[in-house]
């Protein structure tokens, strides 16, 4: 990819890098800085302001819940668009893709920030933004492989990997500072002015000449679109409206939970996308996505490891921010520097791992990094106390974070490598399709789990404690068997005072509360834990070594 000077070196001496030779290494660094600001860009709209989310529903006259539905609908339309969002990156090109994204991500940023209600927000924060989205993530898988040489892929996408996953961490961080000392606006401001440094620096990346032109599949795109929002949208739900049997107040649908068919109609839409690819194909047609690279082992066991890696990431910073920022009350802005030590471990594992061990086994990197997760995961569970403070996160957190980057150190090399270069942009649908799959599942699983045990726990505890179990009607009962929040010390006190609970039952029952909402922290980090576990069975299908693509579309 690089063209170099090569200059004759007497013996025992140290080769010096040519001038050619560094301005190539410098050239390369100002594109993976572009690639991985904007992996970190994208993925940071999924976090940063979860900790903000009362202070702009105030902002912006809604609710909470009208906050929580435009970052639903962030993720929904980003994760069903980016299957035609890699197949237009690989029609007019990655880079054109990647900066046209850019665009309609500045001006969805540039909306947002200027957003007076919540339909001028969604259209802004949810729809603009999670288009741009879904033009940029593929194509940042793309670009990687056009401009690292085969040999150099796994440190470029562990880095750009680790600015998504940094993202996550820092989120939190960044949001809680805006919103303290400013206004969460500067974060959507600074969107923008971040979107306009990349569009400049996208310039230097290289790309490969689009291919002929054919028509958009937009049977596929549709089918792709129904199914994936369907399934996607059916997860994102199943907190509130429940997984088969439809919880209390919910809608019902022939007397199951709108999550069962909206899961099932999806699973359909996407059999018949994939039936209509094949067709496709099979008559020489432009399909989104070639069916025929799935055939390709190497490749599925990518998706599945990132999947996997995802779901697990997901359920993560679920679960720990709710530890500290609702079991011990820690503010936004220290619940963020609580979680650095897993992005600093993550960015030393994710860029070190390829450089001291360039020819490491995949494989055994990708089990040696679930082990580290497992550890970290298991270290924390046995932590989880009711009178633990906030120092517990640090030492698990580490681990994990080593564990995240050594997979990020290897499964973006593992899918691209598996099939030919001028593959990589539907790859890069695939790979971040598998990603929100993951994500959106691990964070609705985990939180179910959370929820039931924590409802369980409390009315078995409320029920055998002799001062709690006389006030409790019928009524309370079934309502804590439905499922209770998970909610602040402050919050139960709050509503216990309202109810106007004898002081002696209300200090009962807030203790009994802080019992089970440990039991839930433990519960729903032990689903964290039995899938890192059931994923080590899945690394059979990450190869022990990579094997360079045939070809380089940007070679000769």
């Amino acid at each position: 990819m690089f063209a170099c000077e090569m200059t004759a070196v007497k013996p025992g001496t140290v080769p010096r890098m040519t001038t050619a030779e560094r301005a190539g290494a410098a050239g390369a660094g100002v594109v993976l800085l572009t690639l991985a600001a904007g992996q970190f860009l994208m993925t940071l709209d999924m976090s940063v302001m979860n900790v903000s989310i009362a202070t702009v529903a105030e902002d912006v006259g809604t609710t909470v819940t009208g906050i929580q539905t435009a970052i639903t609908l962030y993720t929904l339309v980003m994760a069903t668009l980016m299957l035609t969002g890699g197949r237009i990156g690989t029609m007019i090109g990655r880079r054109r893709a990647f900066m046209i994204g850019g665009v309609i991500y500045g001006c969805g940023s540039a909306t947002t920030a200027f957003a007076t209600n919540l339909t001028i927000l969604i259209l802004g924060w949810s729809f603009l933004e999670g288009v741009g989205a879904a033009l940029i993530m593929p194509a940042i898988v793309a670009l990687v492989a056009g401009n690292f040489p085969p040999e150099g892929r796994p440190r470029a996408y562990g880095l750009v990997a680790s600015a998504g996953a940094i993202a996550v961490a820092a989120g939190p961080l960044l949001g809680g500072l805006a919103t303290t000392y400013a206004t969460w606006r500067l974060v959507f401001l600074g969107e923008v002015v971040i979107v306009l440094i990349l569009l400049v620096l996208a310039r230097r990346i290289s790309d490969a000449p689009p291919e002929q032109r054919g028509k958009l599949d937009l049977v596929g795109s549709a089918l792709s679109v129904a199914g994936l929002g369907m399934a996607v949208y059916g997860v994102l739900r199943s907190g509130e409206w429940g997984w088969v049997q439809a919880k209390s107040g919910a809608p019902e649908v022939l007397n199951l939970s709108p999550v069962f068919w909206l899961i099932v109609a999806g699973g359909v839409l996407i059999w018949a996308f994939f039936w209509w690819e094949s067709r496709l194909e099979r008559l020489g047609r432009d399909p989104l996505v070639q069916p025929s690279i799935l055939a390709s082992h190497q490749l599925t066991g990518g998706l599945t490891m990132f999947a996997f890696q995802f779901f697990i990431q997901a359920g993560l910073f679920f679960s720990i921010p709710l530890f500290l920022s609702v079991a011990l009350g820690v503010s936004a802005v220290e619940t963020g520097v609580r979680l650095m030590p897993l992005s600093l471990t993550l960015l030393l594992a994710a860029a070190g791992v390829p450089r001291l061990r360039p020819n490491a086994s995949p494989r055994r990197v990708v089990r040696l990094g679930l082990l580290t997760l497992l550890l970290g995961n298991l270290i924390l569970i046995a932590a989880l106390d009711q009178g633990a403070g906030a120092d517990i996160v640090t030492v698990p957190l580490l681990l994990m974070g080593l564990g995240v980057g050594a997979l990020a150190s290897q499964l973006g090399a593992v899918t691209v490598s598996a099939v030919g270069d001028e593959q990589s942009g539907a790859v890069g649908g695939l790979q971040n399709t598998a990603t929100n799959l993951g994500a959106s599942l691990g964070t609705a699983l985990v939180g179910s789990v959370l929820i039931a045990a924590l409802s369980a726990t409390l009315l078995s505890g409320a029920l055998s404690n002799p001062t709690l179990a006389p006030y409790l009607s019928d009524q309370a009962t079934t309502q804590l068997e439905s499922g209770v929040p998970f909610v602040s010390d402050a919050d139960v006190q709050a509503a216990l005072d309202q109810a106007g609970v004898p002081p002696d039952v209300a200090t009962a029952a807030s203790d009994e509360y802080a019992k089970a909402r440990i039991s839930g922290l433990r519960a729903g980090l032990g689903i964290v834990a039995l899938f890192t576990l059931v994923a080590l069975f899945f690394t059979r299908a990450i190869p022990a070594r990579l094997i360079a693509p045939e070809a380089d579309p940007l070679s000769g």
